[in-house]
């Protein structure tokens, strides 16, 4: 008898051991999922590029690492390379550079950016980048403006219209793949 329960102890015993292991096992999961769900939903986030819009800034399959808290103390600037859901299908997210800000006036004359009538310099575009006249045209209240790199092959601000903030996902940091092009944007 004394021989039986030692045996259903042990076995007992086991059975704990391996609920407890399940149970901290089902326990790291959960946690890492909730930790992943945060730092994706607020703190930063990955995209892949799906389109030449970006070229040569980003290429299309480059992967870049967003930072979803970048305009919670800050506003945006000009220049800056911004991840948002597209105007028209807010399903789908877009990268361009933010060229107008609210209540400016943007125009593009003779491969000039022009903002309020001052011609700005985009040194970040290659010399053969070439944009059609465009505008001018009055950024509204709370919205932006927004161009790819790649003029020629983006449709952006100038054919389906503004960027409202609330669209805004966060800015473009760097490219972390693939790892021969690993660096700030």
């Amino acid at each position: 008898m004394e021989e039986i329960k030692e045996k259903m102890t042990a076995s007992d015993s086991k059975e704990k051991k391996s609920k407890s292991e399940l149970r901290e096992i089902i326990e790291a999961v959960v946690i890492a999922l909730v930790v992943t769900v945060l730092l994706r939903s607020f703190i930063v986030d990955i995209f892949r590029i799906p389109s030449p819009s970006m070229v040569p800034t980003i290429q299309v399959e480059d992967r870049v690492v967003v930072t979803r808290f970048s305009y919670w103390f800050a506003e945006p600037q000009r220049g800056d390379i911004i991840v948002f859901k597209y105007p028209l299908d807010t399903k789908v997210d877009y990268i361009k550079r933010l060229i107008g800000l609210p209540n400016e006036t943007v125009e593009f004359r003779d491969n000039q950016l022009y903002i309020n009538g001052e011609i700005v310099e985009e040194d970040y575009l290659p010399d053969n980048v070439y944009t059609s006249d465009f505008g001018p045209i009055v950024v509204p209240e709370n919205c932006y403006f927004m161009c790819g790199d790649n003029r020629q092959n983006s449709r952006d601000s100038r054919s389906w219209g503004f960027v409202e903030r609330d669209l805004l996902i966060g800015k473009s940091q760097f490219i972390y793949w693939p790892i021969d092009r690993i660096g700030g944007i």
